[in-house]
């Protein structure tokens, strides 16, 4: 591999650990910032969840318009760049505000609420369509953009995990020493955001693009934009797939710090049992490319959705036991770091593919559907999260002992046999639907050559 592939590897996944520390910060622990530290009553709860609703589906149909705006931008820091910089700043400073407490209740926190949090929406869909869509234009190598792909959700998972894990202790810590778990999540906040700051820095000043590859497209128009979404049949199928599992993903970690509170009656126990998933999602993503090499992506899905499956199911019986809970976690984790890596693979190939069918290059368009499908999915997640959360009687508890054997059936419920359904469904229809294979991907490449739209060494 070329020192500038190398160099891309690195520099676009760095970018990473920030961005999703901050969209870690507001998709898990946003629900449980208005619950367990603002203390927002029931009803306000319920007014929330649909605020955070109709706000994600209402953004969720400007992305695409999002993608065309990338597509057309022509600057001398390329497409990407200059939208990269401005969502990066935008929604750093916007998620500040989610977590500072302005002393608002009532109708008037409402208000302010569902407006940051519309705007903290289309400002960090601004920088995720951007940077995402970077992907395709750096190589259109398979093994290639698995590296990169790789890497990059390596350094997503060490951005994560370090909130899953740092997040009790360390504004625990911060509570302590400030007097209030109100100031120790907004001072948590601003030091996540500066992470992000600095992990979009490296990946705007070090990556290189390879413009000459790709030939120079012609404005996309909003029918354009339509038509590279509705006609890519293998974007739409790697989107719904995408979807269904991103649900039950963002669910089951959701429900994570309410389970170790609640269910098994040591919060401090959160921590450690995510350092040590956050440890084998990560593991498993590091030796991904060595098992594509060898097996196809298909019999890779299938082996993982095996281990999701064995997984959930050992949780969901498993008695209030480290030695069991801990074996399940891991499964679940290690099944679905496999499947995250290659649903970003099978959504990067269908860039290749649109063009074909087509007859034109929509990366940011094509891209513009994943975080329509992370809003979806967060949207769902925190919906089930908050209705579960209000019929387990968890936020009338005043102590986790309060809490009924019925409500933890409840929570055990919502958090690991809905999510599973979600998974197989996905996996049922990536496998009836979706048929961009290698060889397929291949044959792409070489007509998109023929007929001048690709220039490959």
């Amino acid at each position: 591999m070329e020192a500038g592939a190398k160099r891309n590897i690195y520099t676009f996944g760095l970018g990473t650990i920030g961005r999703d520390m901050v969209y870690a910060m507001v998709s898990m622990y946003l629900i449980y910032y208005l619950t367990d530290i603002l203390n927002v009553s029931s009803g306000t709860l319920w007014a929330l969840n649909v605020i955070l609703l109709v706000g994600r589906i209402f953004d969720a149909l400007n992305d695409p318009i999002m993608g065309v705006i990338v597509d057309n931008t022509n600057t001398r820091y390329g497409k990407f760049k200059p939208w990269i910089v401005f969502g990066a700043i935008s929604s750093g400073i916007i998620t500040i505000l989610l977590f500072t407490d302005f002393g608002l209740r009532g109708t008037s926190f409402l208000v302010v609420f569902g407006l940051l949090f519309i705007l903290w929406d289309l400002a960090y869909t601004t920088n995720d369509i951007s940077y995402w869509s970077m992907l395709p234009a750096l190589t259109t190598n398979q093994h290639e953009r698995e590296k990169i792909g790789s890497f990059a959700k390596i350094c997503a998972d060490i951005g994560l995990f370090a909130v899953v894990v740092g997040l009790v202790p360390i504004t625990g810590l911060l509570g302590s020493k400030l007097g209030s778990m109100v100031q120790a999540y907004h001072v948590f906040t601003v030091g996540l955001v500066v992470l992000m700051w600095v992990g979009q820095a490296i990946t705007v000043f070090g990556v290189k693009e390879n413009r000459e590859a790709f030939k120079r497209e012609e404005a996309t128009t909003l029918r354009g934009m339509v038509r590279a979404i509705a006609e890519n049949d293998q974007l739409l199928w790697a989107a719904v797939s995408m979807s269904l599992f991103l649900i039950g993903y963002v669910t089951t970690t959701s429900f994570g710090i309410y389970f170790f509170k609640y269910a098994y009656g040591d919060e401090g126990m959160y921590s450690v049992f995510a350092l040590i998933l956050g440890l084998c999602q990560l593991g498993a993503l590091s030796v991904f490319p060595l098992f594509s090499k060898r097996f196809s992506r298909q019999s890779l899905y299938t082996a993982a959705t095996v281990l999701v499956v064995l997984g959930y199911l050992l949780f969901f019986f498993a008695p209030m036991n480290m030695l069991v809970i801990g074996p399940a976690g891991i499964l679940i984790f290690l099944g679905e770091a496999f499947i995250q890596i290659l649903m970003l693979m099978f959504f990067t190939d269908t860039v290749e593919y649109g063009q074909w069918k087509l007859g034109k290059r929509n990366e940011s368009v094509t891209f513009s559907l994943q975080p329509v499908i992370f809003k979806l999915a967060a949207a769902v997640a925190n919906g089930i999260v908050g209705v579960t959360v209000i019929l387990a009687g968890i936020t009338e508890a005043m102590r986790p002992e309060d809490v009924t054997a019925g409500g933890l059936i409840i929570l055990k419920f919502a958090m690991l046999i809905l999510p599973l359904l979600f998974i197989l469904l996905g996996y049922w229809i990536y496998r009836r639907k979706y048929i961009i294979d290698s060889t397929l991907y291949q044959r792409i490449l070489d007509d998109l050559q023929q007929r001048g739209h690709l220039k490959l060494s």
